[in-house]
């Protein structure tokens, strides 16, 4: 912790060796936070790099009394909604209506995903069930929250939240029935 000390006081005089430092110990994770809102990994990585330009003009503001991984984690998703909000191919994805596309139930299949095959699902959700699951399962966000984030109702935000949890069950509900008849086959 007293060298993360450091690091933070060198990068706040300029120091970019320090800087280099705390971007390498960070940029690992912050990826993956970035490539969870984008369609593609050269997005993520432009979310990235815009979001440590946040994070060393901020630096300053952090008070040190959380971890600061936590506080760069929280440039990064505000970063990466702005991202979705500016580019003109997330923000016309974007679209928060209440389309009946899929039926809202609370059901739950059994499944035998990995993490990688569960995060390659929501990123195949529509841009706007993305960002509201990322926001809502994985970040933590209330769905006040999430509203005062993006514009959007209370209300919209729960109904994203339940079509996007809705369709990524059927989808996993799909995959093993798919696994299982392959298995029954061989």
């Amino acid at each position: 912790m007293t060298d993360q000390k450091q690091i933070i006081k060198d990068c706040l005089r300029g120091d970019i060796t320090a800087q280099r430092k705390l971007y390498e110990a960070f940029a690992e994770s912050m990826m993956g936070v970035c490539y969870r809102y984008t369609k593609s990994v050269q997005d993520a990585e432009d979310v990235l790099q815009e979001g440590f330009m946040r994070v060393f003009t901020h630096l300053k503001q952090y008070r040190g009394d959380g971890e600061l991984g936590g506080w760069i984690r929280r440039i990064m998703v505000n970063t990466s909604i702005n991202y979705l909000k500016k580019n003109i191919h997330y923000r016309n994805e974007m679209v928060f209506s209440e389309p009946s596309l899929h039926p809202v139930i609370e059901e739950t299949p059994e499944h035998a995903l990995q993490a990688k095959d569960i995060a390659n699902l929501i990123r195949q959700l529509p841009t706007g069930y993305q960002t509201v699951f990322n926001l809502h399962a994985i970040e933590g966000y209330s769905h006040v929250e999430i509203g005062k984030i993006l514009g959007i109702s209370e209300n919209t935000s729960r109904s994203q939240y339940m079509r996007a949890r809705n369709l990524l069950c059927d989808w996993i509900k799909r995959w093993d029935e798919i696994n299982k008849s392959e298995n029954y086959a061989r």
